[in-house]
């Protein structure tokens, strides 16, 4: 059964261009997925549709309020629908969470706007999500993320194989990747890629992996359980580091020995 997306928004404009774009339209043209954007208007209040009010207490900006939000689920909502609120205190989005969202039959996915919402919507959804340690003026660009993230996941939606070695897919940063030409600006390939020994390269590229996630994410190494290849390489690159030893995967071998096509 094709992933059903429905998305609450107050801006429908937002995500029109890019959801009718790239690979996220031909997943949709091809039946594996179906995205629906919803204005909240609909569910408005009174003659002007209003979703919004001054909060209590005082304070700046309008808040979200409860009865348009509630309204719109008890239109949309299935009993196989998982609802997500997009708020900055949410979970952090992960690939893992990517993973599972993928693999559900039917999502709503509520756009916040203004100031905050109402705390009472709150209960009425199943996951807050976050996408970063910033404030944005609103939810659809989250909802737009969280879109890509999930529907490239969909069987048939991609190339199984540029899953495989993906970053955060195997809990490491993905290695280095290098086409034609073979020297640029003076920096060549790595010769080991066009070594012909696919024995050789996937260990270079594992060690690659490990080496570009300690530098650039080493939290995702922590308590991260590694095969006795991997902590083998990856020791090996921390004595690299220690020693201060030039290592070939950063910009390739120098021009003279450079890989040539």
């Amino acid at each position: 059964m094709p992933l059903e997306i429905e998305i609450l928004t107050l801006f429908p404009e937002m995500l029109a261009g890019p959801l009718a774009a790239s690979i996220p339209a031909r997943i949709q043209d091809e039946g594996l997925a179906t995205v629906r954007v919803h204005d909240l208007r609909e569910w408005g209040l009174g003659r002007h549709r209003s979703v919004d009010d001054a909060p209590y207490g005082g304070g700046a900006g309008m808040v979200l309020r409860p009865e348009p939000v509630a309204a719109a689920l008890a239109a949309l909502r299935r009993p196989d629908s998982m609802v997500i609120l997009f708020d900055a205190a949410g979970e952090p989005f992960r690939h893992r969470r990517a993973e599972d969202l993928a693999a559900r039959s039917h999502l709503v996915l509520v756009c916040p706007r203004y100031e905050g919402v109402d705390e009472r919507i709150r209960g009425m959804v199943d996951l807050e999500l976050s996408i970063g340690d910033f404030v944005l003026t609103g939810g659809e660009l989250p909802a737009l993320v969280v879109c890509d993230a999930i529907l490239r996941l969909l069987p048939g939606a991609i190339e199984p194989g540029s899953l495989i070695d993906e970053s955060f897919t195997s809990g490491l940063l993905e290695y280095p990747q290098y086409t034609r030409p073979a020297v640029f600006e003076g920096t060549g390939v790595p010769e080991i890629l066009t070594s012909g020994d696919h024995g050789a390269v996937r260990r270079w590229r594992l060690r690659e992996s490990l080496r570009r996630t300690l530098e650039r994410r080493p939290d995702l190494l922590e308590g991260r359980p590694h095969s006795p290849e991997e902590a083998r390489l990856l020791d090996e690159v921390i004595e690299e580091r220690a020693s201060g030893e030039v290592h070939e995967s950063i910009g390739g071998p120098p021009l003279d020995q450079a890989a040539h096509p």
